[in-house]
């Protein structure tokens, strides 16, 4: 059995103790075969297999996706807005005493948490979908109290991610996966910085259609993860590869079966920076403290199947309750040709995608100034929570 990884006392130790299983995880992950650049057959179409180890696995690392000045782009926004962000989770100004970002937007657009910790893990937060509490070791004396681990809202306050929203071989897999008229969701940054980064504990994402008569391995969509500094074992996303397949998974078994919540037959999301990973939302994932000196900056990007959207009532993770009909989708949808439109503006040359549910409105979804204010100012008002 694996040492109870809940008694290690201090991020030292913690690192320590978790390399024999980083080390397995890593070498059964890279004998997947689930990885490699996006590629098209003859007719266009995503290739079949990626396709086929996509469904067989329920994840998969596409090599080489972001250039190098577009990934010095992204880290460029990233670092911007962490200077101009609030200083603490109740202040209006950023440290260098001017306004902070963010605070012209309805929704906050960072999250603050106690570094090391698992915020979410045995609590009834995000409807309790978190069964298992994850290690959390004690950080350094010099830390701080709190540290910003969520940027929200990535496309509103980063134009370089509306950018990479409208990136055409993404949103091609993406067609391929959930069809032509695949729905948006939700854009969040991960920010799994070394000695502070938190756990995620061990869940499946979707709480809406798992008991629906036509729920099938793709239902809850998926993310892309895009990663601008690479992705380890240490600070990495880990999946239990297939559980997409199985419908409500018993996580607190898969545990107690593990001896801790090292879960035997998780693997790490490895990735260089400027891979992007996609990510069934079905699949068991979660990850550990980050206790390495490694940094993480995660880019999601969620898409949904239609069928699985539209006239759906739910309760979202803010208790609101909220029903997608076609008029908010629609309007949710036109940040997919808003980021087409900038894309094309910042790569003219680049194969410009085409959103199958929007054309003919090109002219009304231009990326301009016009748009930030009318478009995409607060437009994750309009997120979808399945």
């Amino acid at each position: 059995m694996q040492p109870n990884s809940q008694k290690i006392s201090t991020a030292h130790d913690h690192h320590d103790s978790m390399r024999g299983y980083l080390k397995d995880g890593e070498e059964r992950a890279l004998h997947l075969p689930n990885r490699g650049p996006i590629t098209y057959n003859d007719d266009g179409s995503i290739s079949k297999a990626i396709l086929d180890a996509y469904w067989e696995y329920g994840f998969y690392v596409f090599k080489d996706v972001i250039g190098a000045e577009e990934l010095q782009e992204l880290r460029a926004d990233v670092e911007r807005v962490l200077d101009g962000a609030p200083r603490s989770r109740s202040d209006e100004f950023d440290r260098h005493g001017r306004p902070a970002i963010g605070s012209q937007f309805r929704r906050p657009a960072f999250s603050f948490s106690k570094p090391l910790s698992d915020p979410l893990g045995g609590t009834d937060l995000n409807h309790g979908r978190h069964p298992v509490k994850m290690a959390e070791p004690e950080p350094d004396q010099d830390a701080p109290d709190e540290f910003i681990d969520l940027l929200i809202g990535n496309l509103q306050i980063m134009d370089s991610c509306l950018r990479l929203y409208g990136h055409p071989d993404l949103l091609s897999v993406a067609a391929a996966i959930n069809g032509d008229d695949f729905v948006p969701f939700n854009e969040v940054a991960f920010l799994k910085e070394p000695g502070l980064g938190v756990s995620v504990a061990w869940h499946q994402d979707g709480t809406t259609h798992w008991n629906s008569p036509d729920w099938d391995q793709g239902t809850h969509g998926f993310n892309f993860m895009a990663q601008i500094y690479g992705s380890t074992p240490s600070n990495g996303v880990w999946v239990v590869p297939g559980t997409h397949k199985q419908g409500r998974v018993d996580i607190k078994a898969l545990v107690e079966q593990s001896g801790s919540e090292r879960i035997d037959s998780a693997v790490p999301m490895v990735c260089d920076a400027g891979d992007v990973v996609i990510s069934n939302r079905q699949l068991v994932h979660g990850s550990f403290a980050n206790t390495s000196k490694e940094r993480r900056v995660t880019l999601n990007m969620g898409f949904l199947p239609r069928k699985s959207v539209i006239n759906v009532t739910n309760v979202n993770f803010a208790g609101r309750k909220q029903t997608y009909d076609e008029a908010r989708v629609h309007q949710r949808s036109r940040m997919i040709a808003i980021g087409i439109d900038a894309r094309q503006q910042r790569f003219p040359h680049e194969r410009r995608y085409v959103y199958q549910p929007l054309v003919g409105e090109e002219e009304q979804n231009r990326w301009n100034e016009e748009t930030r204010e009318s478009v995409v100012k607060d437009y994750n008002l309009l997120d979808v929570h399945l």
